[in-house]
């Protein structure tokens, strides 16, 4: 079968078209830009690019044109393929369509750490050998890839899994849930379409202020996706999110697995719980009770009670939902490599440490920020942030950026990532940078990327830790900057 995807070069789209393309489907694809990492790989995977948006791409006639939510309802060439009697889907359909429908999804959801939580769970399914599929917004570094194919997808045979309320499980697929919209003609969240019969739930903050415009409505996104749990499956919740707990307790149909660290105010009792153990640049040690029984002492490479928390979550999902051995799970978390774009560290030019992080929310850059103080105590701590998405652009966080970067001794914050913000409702950068030097964090505002990088180069020294807070590209500087502290 011929899939064509329009607007294939994003994180999701891009997984998708690999993961089809695995399948043995032909795969072609059209965005405006193929920018690293995404552009580059769909290259390698052997998917067909056309650049730009145009009705010609669907020459001759796919036989499935896969619409990106990113695609407006003016876009040429989903217009094209729409009025021209094409058979045509999202993203989320054609997954469901090609993918979920044969196998038991492990729905990874939250405002935050989902893509964490998604690569630990199909890493540890990996690992006690329960031959896993996924697709996953992110490139977790024990993979080659961002997706896979479940074994039950190439003939391989597998006996079902059975959960603790008795029902089968198939072939275990991880899948990020994104609650943003499907497509520009379906204005549903996405992870209301990945059938769930194993759910995380990690946060819930109010985010994606383009699709919710308030809190409220945010929530009710998160109160579907957990009525769409069925009674046989699985929620596993974080006992520390007061919004979780509420939307949890009130709507859930399906058991569920509380799970939290040992210092949190928690409010309902943690089946799984997690007492830290130490921790230093190698990573954090803890101690794991499993329905109040100590299970024994693991160790998490990557630093952080976020990415602990994450871990709690992935171990809980694949324990108490596909029945992997706890003492299994531990010794494969201890094998965990990362995420690329999570506390990644770049490289240590002049004794340097430059790490990228996709951090853009408040919350988010608050507990990169607190880890990597932590993982590196001695030398300065500098956070350069980018702002790009609609919420981060936007002043409904103003307050909250104050405090996000008290870890850190220096900030520079780079010019807003959109400029489709009205002046009322726009992120003051002036504001904050002030703001964060009355609270003694130095703080500028250089004009672009290359005086971002100049100021680096001539300010920061060894023993520094530099982090690079952005979802996107950020015009390239982590290049750049690596090659201007090499002296290249």
């Amino acid at each position: 079968m011929h899939v064509h995807l329009i607007a294939v070069a994003g994180t999701g789209m891009g997984a998708l078209a690999g993961l089809l393309k695995a399948a043995g489907h032909r795969v072609s694809g059209s965005d405006v830009a193929f920018y690293p990492p995404m552009g580059p790989a769909l290259k390698r995977w052997g998917i067909v690019l056309h650049q730009g948006f145009h009705p010609r791409h669907l020459e001759p006639a796919p036989d499935l044109v896969v619409v990106g939510n990113v695609c407006r309802r003016d876009n040429v060439e989903a217009r094209a393929a729409i009025d021209g009697g094409l058979t045509y889907t999202s993203m989320v359909g054609a997954l469901d369509e090609l993918v979920l429908r044969r196998h038991s999804p492990l729905v990874v959801a939250g405002t935050h750490g989902k893509t964490t939580t998604s690569c630990m769970a199909a890493w540890l399914l990996h690992h006690a050998n329960q031959q896993p599929g996924f697709l996953i917004g992110g490139l977790p570094k024990n993979f080659e890839h961002s997706y896979r194919l479940p074994a039950g997808t190439s003939g391989a045979r597998r006996l079902p899994l059975a959960n603790r309320a008795g029902s089968a499980r198939r072939t275990p697929f991880v899948v990020e849930g994104d609650e943003y919209d499907t497509a520009f003609f379906e204005k549903t969240p996405k992870f209301w379409h990945y059938r769930p019969e194993v759910a995380i739930i990690t946060s819930l903050e109010h985010d994606h202020i383009d699709i919710y415009p308030d809190a409220e409505s945010y929530r009710a996104a998160f109160v579907g996706f957990v009525q769409r749990v069925p009674k046989t499956g699985l929620i596993v919740a974080n006992a520390n999110d007061a919004a979780v707990v509420e939307v949890v307790q009130a709507h859930a149909k399906a058991e569920v697995a509380w799970y939290g660290l040992q210092h949190d105010p928690l409010t309902v009792p943690p089946h799984w719980l997690a007492a830290a153990a130490g921790q230093d640049a190698s990573g954090q040690a803890f101690d794991l009770y499993v329905g109040g029984v100590l299970a024994g002492r693991a160790a998490l490479p990557s630093p952080g009670e976020h990415n602990l928390r994450n871990a709690l979550a992935a171990m809980a999902a694949c324990c108490q939902g596909f029945g992997v051995e706890v003492t299994t799970a531990m010794a494969g978390l201890g094998a965990f490599e990362g995420v690329a774009r999570r506390q990644d560290l770049l490289g240590t030019p002049r004794g340097i440490n430059v790490y990228d992080d996709f951090a853009h929310h408040p919350t988010a850059v608050r507990e990169t920020m607190a880890a990597l103080r932590r993982r590196h105590p001695q030398g300065r701590l500098w956070a350069v942030y980018e702002p790009r998405t609609a919420s981060a652009c936007r002043n409904m966080h103003q307050q909250a950026y104050l405090s996000a970067f008290d870890a850190a001794d220096r900030v520079l914050l780079a010019p807003l990532g959109r400029d489709d913000i009205a002046a009322p409702q726009r992120l003051d950068l002036g504001a904050l940078c002030e703001g964060l030097n009355a609270r003694q964090i130095h703080c500028q505002m250089p004009r672009d990327v290359a005086a971002i990088v100049a100021l680096l180069t001539a300010q920061a020294r060894a023993g520094d830790t530099i982090a690079l807070l952005s979802n996107g590209a950020f015009g390239g500087i982590h290049g750049k900057l690596l090659a201007a502290l090499r002296g290249g």
